[in-house]
C-alpha cells in the first residue's frame, strides 16, 4: 500500500512539479493551501507524514503543528520554510518536528526526508542484514581461529555488536547469530578446559587478568597516584548491558573499557570474594577461615566482603581509607546517595549494587518477569529502563560532578539457558544449575568442564572425593527425578555459574568525569 503525505503550503500550485515527482515514486498526495483544512484532514484522514509550510496566511505553521500534535502525538512533521531565523528554528525543533527543510527544496531533499522518517527501520534492518550476511563467514573463521584470550575477548564484542544490530533484523538473522553465539560458546568452552588450571598455576605474564587481580592491577595504582576511587560492583553484570549504561553516560565520563576473565565458578561466592580478597576461594579458606562459608553451610555467602577487602589492603600493607556498602533496592540507594557527601575523605568507596542479579532470579521465579525478559534484547530493554528510572542515575550524576575516578565492574555474567544435562549427586550436593559440587557425580563428561582435583583450580575441598563440574554453552543441570517439571521450569531463564562467554569475559569500565 502507498504511504500518503499531507502537503501544506498557500503556494501549493508552485510545487506540482514535486508533488508529480512524489507520485511517481509511489506516495500518494493531499495538498491543503492553510493550517485549518491540515487540521481538518488530519481529523479526517490518516497520513505516513506532514510537510508543513511554516509561513501560511491564518494559522502559522508552528501553530498549525502543535494543533496537529494534539490529535496525532507520533505523526512525523517536516517543517518547509524561507525563514532560516534561528529562533524559529528551535521552536520547531521544540516541537519535535522530524526534520527543517529550507526552501527553495529540491525533490531530492523530499525525497531523503521521507526516506529518514518513514522507511528508514526497513532501510536499516536491510543494510543490516546484508552487512551480517557479509561478516557471518569473517566471524566463522574468527571464532575457529581464536587461540588466545584476547582472540576470545574480540569474538564476544562482535558477537554483542552484532546482537545490538540485528535487534529489529528478521528471525532468520537473529537465528544464524543464535547460531554462531552457540558454536562460539562450544569452542570457548574448549579453550577454557585447555587453560583453565594452567592459568591459575601460572605466572600473572602467562595469562589474563583475572578476579583476583583487580585491586592490585587496576585500584592500587590509581589510589598510589593520588586519585580517590569510586568502585562500583553490580552484581550478574553482563557485557551487553554495560553497553546499556555506556550509552545513558558517556556524555558525562571519559571512558576507558577493558574486559576481563572472571573465575571459576561464576558465581558471587567465588568470584567477588575473589575480587575483594585478591585471593582464589581456596587461598580465602586457609588464610582466613573465619571468612569462608562452604557450600553446605547454611550462612550467607557474602557477608564478610567488607572483611575481605580489609585483608587485602593489610596483606599489601597500605593504609587506605574505604567505606564498604551494598544496596538491593532503590529505597536503600537514595539513602546512600543522600549521605554520599559524607565519604569524600576516603581514598576508596566500594558500593555493591544488586539489582541486576535480584532481576536474574525474579525472572526464573516470577511469571510476570519471565514475560517482560522474554529474551536477550528484553532483559536489557529492563536494564535499560532501571537505569533510566532508579537512583542508579542520581548516582551516575554526582560521580560526573566529583573528583572521584570511578571504576564499573562485576563477579560475574549469565547466559540463558535452554539445554537440560542430566546430573545425579547425594542430598550434599549444591543446588546451582551451572555448576555442581559433591561426591560421586554422575553426568556426561561430554556436557561439562570437570575438575577432579580442586586444589589445581584452588577450590575448596569439603571432602576427599569432592569434585567440580560447569555447565559449558547454554546447558543447565537438572536433576532425573521430577525430571519434566524442572526442564520446564529452567529452560530459557538465565543463569550463572559455568563456562560461557557472557559468564567468564565481563567488564571492567574506568571513568573519569569531562571537563565542564
Amino acid at each position: 500500500m502507498a504511504n500518503k503525505l499531507l502537503w501544506a503550503d498557500d503556494e501549493i500550485e508552485l510545487l506540482s512539479g514535486h508533488i508529480i515527482f512524489l507520485q511517481t515514486k509511489g506516495y500518494e498526495v493531499d495538498t491543503v493551501t492553510n493550517g485549518l483544512d491540515a487540521i481538518e484532514a488530519c481529523k479526517n484522514d490518516t497520513y505516513d507524514l506532514i510537510l508543513l509550510d511554516e509561513n501560511m496566511p491564518g494559522l502559522s505553521g508552528l501553530e498549525t503543528l502543535i494543533r496537529i500534535k494534539e490529535i496525532i502525538p507520533t505523526i512525523p512533521i517536516v517543517m518547509v520554510t524561507k525563514s532560516e531565523e534561528e529562533d524559529i528554528m528551535e521552536q520547531a525543533i521544540g516541537s519535535k518536528i522530524a526534520d527543517y527543510l529550507i526552501k527553495p527544496v529540491n525533490p531530492n531533499q523530499i525525497l531523503l526526508a521521507l526516506k529518514k522518517n518513514i522507511h528508514q527501520k526497513e532501510i536499516v534492518a536491510e543494510k543490516t542484514n546484508s552487512a551480517y550476511q557479509q561478516n557471518f563467514g569473517k566471524l566463522g573463521m574468527q571464532i575457529s581461529d581464536s587461540l588466545s584470550i584476547e582472540d576470545w575477548i574480540e569474538v564476544y564484542k562482535k558477537i554483542t555488536y552484532w546482537e545490538f544490530e540485528l535487534e529489529g533484523a528478521n528471525d532468520e538473522m537473529k537465528e544464524m547469530l543464535k547460531v554462531q553465539r552457540n558454536e562460539a560458546n562450544a569452542m570457548f568452552a574448549k579453550f577454557v578446559k585447555r587453560n583453565y588450571t594452567d592459568w591459575l598455576n601460572s605466572e600473572r605474564s602467562q595469562r589474563p587478568m583475572m578476579s583476583h587481580d583487580i585491586f592490585r592491577e587496576r585500584i592500587f595504582p590509581l589510589i598510589d597516584k593520588g586519585e580517590k576511587i569510586f568502585l562500583i560492583v553490580i552484581d550478574n553484570f553482563r557485557y551487553d548491558q554495560w553497553k546499556v549504561l555506556a550509552n545513558e553516560i558517556s556524555s558525562q565520563f571519559v571512558i576507558e573499557e577493558e574486559l576481563y576473565t572472571g573465575i571459576l565458578p561464576t558465581a558471587t561466592q567465588y568470584a567477588r570474594n575473589a575480587i575483594f580478597s585478591g585471593l582464589l576461594p581456596l587461598q580465602i579458606k586457609n588464610m582466613f577461615p573465619a571468612l569462608w562459608v562452604d557450600e553446605e553451610e547454611d550462612e550467607g555467602k557474602n557477608l564478610n566482603e567488607e572483611a575481605l577487602i580489609e585483608t587485602q589492603i593489610a596483606r599489601y600493607r597500605r593504609k587506605d581509607s574505604f567505606s564498604y556498602n551494598k544496596v538491593m533496592a532503590s529505597s536503600a540507594a537514595d539513602k546512600y546517595i543522600d549521605t554520599i557527601h559524607n565519604l569524600s575523605g576516603n581514598n576508596l568507596n566500594v558500593l555493591v549494587i544488586n539489582f541486576i542479579d535480584m532481576l536474574s532470579h525474579a525472572r526464573t521465579e516470577s511469571m510476570m518477569v519471565r514475560e517482560l525478559a522474554s529474551s536477550e534484547a528484553a532483559y536489557r530493554s529492563i536494564t535499560h529502563s532501571w537505569i533510566r528510572h532508579s537512583a542508579i542515575t542520581r548516582l551516575f550524576n554526582y560521580l560526573a560532578n566529583s573528583n572521584y575516578t570511578t571504576i564499573i565492574t562485576t563477579d560475574h555474567g549469565s547466559i540463558q539457558v535452554g539445554n537440560p544435562t542430566k546430573v545425579i549427586g547425594d542430598k550434599n550436593t549444591n543446588t546451582n544449575l551451572r555448576y555442581k559440587l559433591g561426591k560421586s557425580l554422575n553426568y556426561n563428561p561430554k556436557d561439562v568442564f570437570e575438575i577432579k582435583e580442586p586444589t589445581k583450580a584452588f577450590l575448596p575441598s569439603p571432602n576427599i572425593s569432592t569434585n567440580y563440574i560447569f555447565a559449558t554453552g547454554n546447558n543447565f543441570f537438572a536433576y532425573p527425578n521430577n525430571y519434566n517439571h524442572y526442564v520446564s521450569y529452567y529452560k530459557d531463564t538465565f543463569q550463572h555459574g559455568g563456562v560461557s562467554l557472557e559468564e567468564m569475559i565481563i567488564p571492567l569500565i574506568t571513568m573519569r568525569p569531562r571537563e565542564k
